[in-house]
């Protein structure tokens, strides 16, 4: 086994996503103000309704009466959560797509992520397989707040694996 793999889960390989299966990550992220004030700065994202708490209160936005957190944060949140399962033995991601921000996150607010395995197929590599993923997340109120699809290459655990 290289040293690569100890490093790795054992458990989550090509062969190890079913179409059908349903995924519930085992940890969840409160996202806290300093996640959405650093990061919606740090891209340069100028929409004051995720850093002037001032003008939201005063209803300047029209929608929200407090900061909302920046979906790219939330969404960034999700598949991270998601990444010790589904992202461990990915050779490369291949595309992320359909994702649906459909319920707005506020400072203190718990993300929690899950999985739904939409397919599972053979690449033209003998090594590794296509998988892809509806990756969503829910709010500490079973709303959802983040959706998206996600297609990986992933090692097959027939070559990548410790008897491999």
């Amino acid at each position: 086994m290289s040293e690569t793999a100890k490093l790795t889960s054992p458990d989550t390989y090509f062969e190890d996503f079913t179409p059908g299966d349903l995924w519930e990550h085992a940890r969840g992220k409160t996202v806290t103000e300093m996640d959405n004030v650093l990061i919606t700065n740090m891209v340069m994202n100028t929409a004051e309704g995720h850093f002037n708490e001032d003008r939201m209160q005063k209803g300047g936005n029209g929608v929200f009466a407090q900061r909302v957190v920046f979906g790219g944060i939330n969404l960034s949140m999700v598949i991270g959560l998601a990444a010790q399962d589904t992202g461990e033995q990915v050779l490369r991601e291949l595309s992320m797509d359909k994702i649906r921000l459909s319920n707005p996150v506020y400072h203190g607010d718990t993300l929690y992520a899950f999985t739904e395995v939409l397919a599972a197929q053979d690449s033209d590599r003998d090594d590794a397989g296509i998988v892809t993923f509806r990756h969503f997340g829910l709010n500490q109120d079973d709303k959802l707040c983040v959706q998206a699809e996600r297609r990986a290459l992933m090692k097959r655990r027939s070559h990548w694996g410790a008897n491999g």
